[in-house]
């Protein structure tokens, strides 16, 4: 169903899907946290359900396939700062596929979107408002809690989607906070989602992507002054990992 018309109608479909699934998991997301709250401080088994509503979507979008490559950490509750290149919004559900839970670092406007940012708040994920200081500096005050709670922290350090898929410079943020926390980085390279849902276009496309789990990079004996060289050493191996990606 490639035709212009068999789109619509998948579209169609899948936004229907994802709109009954928000309605379903929504209370699903209250109970878990209420239940779990007094043990749970660091709400990794709400925000671990809230992620499977992603799994549950692609399921039903015939026009998307979706794998996970690469070792996976055997320790769920093992913090990391999760890094990864950003292609698409679907970005974010193909890294929900990934079998651990991490709290992300979103636009505050994902927030104030009804179910789906009340689901974030109960998870714990974490807003930003782009171009403020103090709003910056709260959220990498947040990050830490979670990493000290021992749940991994998700951010793009390119701090936007690309444009043509290229990859973008990577900011400081994640590199300084795993530094300061004493956490490794893990990488992840993510291919394929950028025919998924396009710029200015409500309609899905045919995608088959990839988020491939790179090997954890730790941070022991790094300072401040080793920020810049995390950075670029991350950012080397997601760039090579893409090429090896779009070459297969």
């Amino acid at each position: 169903m490639d035709s212009a018309l068999g789109r619509t109608v998948i579209s169609l479909w899948s936004w229907l899907c994802i709109g009954v699934l928000v309605i379903v998991w929504t209370p699903m997301v209250a109970i878990v946290r209420l239940v779990t709250a007094p043990f749970d401080r660091g709400a990794y088994a709400a925000g671990y359900l809230f992620r499977k509503l992603a799994v549950a979507h692609q399921r039903l979008t015939p026009l998307w396939t979706f794998r996970v490559e690469g070792s996976v950490p055997d320790d769920p509750r093992r913090p990391y700062v999760v890094v990864a290149n950003h292609e698409s919004f679907v970005d974010i559900l193909l890294i929900s596929h990934l079998p651990m839970e991490m709290k992300w670092l979103s636009k505050q406007t994902f927030f104030k979107i009804p179910l789906v940012g009340w689901m974030m708040r109960l998870a714990g994920d974490i807003p930003l408002r782009r171009g403020e200081r103090e709003s910056a500096l709260e959220a990498l005050r947040q990050c830490r809690i979670r990493l000290d709670r021992h749940v991994s922290v998700m951010i793009f350090p390119e701090g936007t989607r690309s444009k043509e898929g290229e990859l973008g410079a990577f900011k400081d943020g994640a590199f300084s906070i795993a530094i300061e926390a004493g956490v490794p980085i893990l990488p992840l390279a993510v291919h394929g989602t950028k025919t998924a849902l396009r710029k200015h276009d409500w309609r899905l496309g045919r995608s088959r992507a990839a988020v491939r789990v790179l090997d954890p990079v730790p941070t022991d004996g790094l300072g401040p002054a080793h920020v810049g060289e995390l950075r670029e050493r991350v950012r080397s191996m997601i760039a090579s990992e893409l090429a090896t990606l779009r070459a297969d």
